[in-house]
């Protein structure tokens, strides 16, 4: 009798899962999946507090869009002082130099170890150290202002470069994994020319 039966292996063929590049990273609903979701949030509220869950989880639903587009730099979800071909230039422009910045945090560590090291002598070196990296963050600042300032004119002549300075200074004294919105560009990448 088994001999024209079929195993369980056969009857099943496996169904292999292809992961779409650029995919949501999930699959998406079946059509009464997709309608009961609908329905659910159709429903008007009965009681207060499901009126309140409804409206935290639209707040919250909504701050994480906003914190998604800030993060990848779209322009519709950006503060006023992000928008634009300037600042969008100025932000590749930081992201592109390397900055005493990225060693601020490192040789602050190493100086408070050795001011605390009760040895007169690294004590003084961490004075040093202190003293040798916040003038090396001033000649920093002073040469990225000049130089930022040359590429503002040659590439957006027409436009008017108030808080320029103030909003390269303020994003290239931030770690760059803390910079919002992220960096795009790699350290040392060439920008384009257009920016509009």
């Amino acid at each position: 009798m088994s001999l024209f039966r079929r195993t369980k292996s056969e009857s099943e063929p496996l169904v292999e899962t292809v992961v779409k590049e650029g995919g949501k990273g999930r699959p998406t609903p079946k059509r009464k999946e997709a309608e009961a979701a609908a329905r659910a949030k159709a429903r008007t509220p009965r009681t207060r507090q499901e009126l309140a869950k409804r409206e935290r989880e639209f707040k919250s639903e909504s701050s994480r869009k906003i914190r998604e587009g800030m993060k990848a730099g779209e322009e519709r979800f950006l503060l006023p002082r992000d928008k634009g071909p300037v600042r969008r230039f100025i932000r590749d422009y930081i992201d592109s130099r390397f900055t005493i910045v990225e060693l601020l945090i490192p040789l602050l560590v190493i100086a408070m170890i050795l001011g605390y090291a009760g040895n007169p002598a690294l004590a003084s070196a961490s004075t040093i150290i202190i003293f040798v990296t916040f003038l090396f963050v001033i000649v920093d600042i002073v040469v990225l202002r000049l130089r930022l300032r040359k590429e503002l004119a040659r590439r957006f002549p027409t436009e008017t470069l108030k808080g320029t300075t103030w909003y390269a200074v303020s994003r290239s004294m931030q770690m760059k994994f803390m910079r919002m919105p992220k960096a795009k560009v790699k350290i040392g990448q060439s920008l384009p020319d257009d920016y509009r």
